[in-house]
C-alpha cells in the first residue's frame, strides 16, 4: 500500500509542479494599494521554459517560437562597410524575386549574411534552395543550420 501511495504521489508531482510554475509569476505580481506594486520582468524565453503564456508575438500579433531548423544562405562576406552594403543588397534582390521568403540580414563577427527562409526540414531548404539557383541571379547558396522563427 505504502509503494502504491508513494508511486501516486510521485507521478502527480510533475504535474502539479509544472502547474504551479507557470502561475507562479501572475501570483507574485500584484498591485496591492498602500502595500505597493510588484512588476517581474523577464526574458520571454524564461516564461516559455515554465510553461507561461507569455511568448513572444511578431508585428502581425502572431505568436512566435524559437527552434532549431535550417535556412539558406545567399551571401556571406567580411566585416567591411562595402560587405554590409552587399548583403543589404542581396536582401533586396530576394525580396524582389520571393516577396513570401523572409530575409534575415545580420552581423554575425566577424562577417556580414544574408539568409532566407525558416525551415523545419533540410528537405523544404533544399528545395527553396533550388529555386533560389534556377533564377540565376544567386550564385553562392548553402543550407546552413540556424535558430528559425516559428511563428503560429
Amino acid at each position: 500500500m505504502k509503494t502504491f501511495l508513494l508511486l501516486s504521489v510521485a507521478w502527480l508531482l510533475p504535474v502539479i509542479s509544472v502547474n504551479a510554475q507557470s502561475k507562479i509569476v501572475q501570483s507574485l505580481e500584484r498591485d496591492v494599494p498602500g502595500q505597493g506594486k510588484v512588476t517581474i520582468h523577464q526574458d520571454a524565453a524564461i516564461a516559455a521554459l515554465i510553461g507561461s503564456d507569455a511568448i513572444p508575438v511578431n508585428a502581425e500579433g502572431r505568436k512566435v517560437l524559437k527552434s532549431n531548423g535550417y535556412r539558406v544562405q545567399v551571401y556571406a562576406g567580411n566585416n567591411t562597410r562595402q560587405a554590409k552594403n552587399e548583403a543589404y543588397a542581396m536582401s533586396t534582390t530576394v525580396k524582389e524575386h520571393f516577396p513570401d521568403l523572409p530575409v534575415y540580414t545580420s552581423f554575425n563577427p566577424p562577417r556580414w549574411l544574408c539568409r532566407v527562409g525558416d525551415f523545419r526540414s533540410i528537405e523544404e531548404a533544399d528545395a527553396v534552395m533550388r529555386q533560389l539557383r534556377a533564377t540565376e541571379v544567386f550564385k553562392e547558396v548553402s543550407i546552413v543550420k540556424d535558430q528559425i522563427n516559428i511563428i503560429w
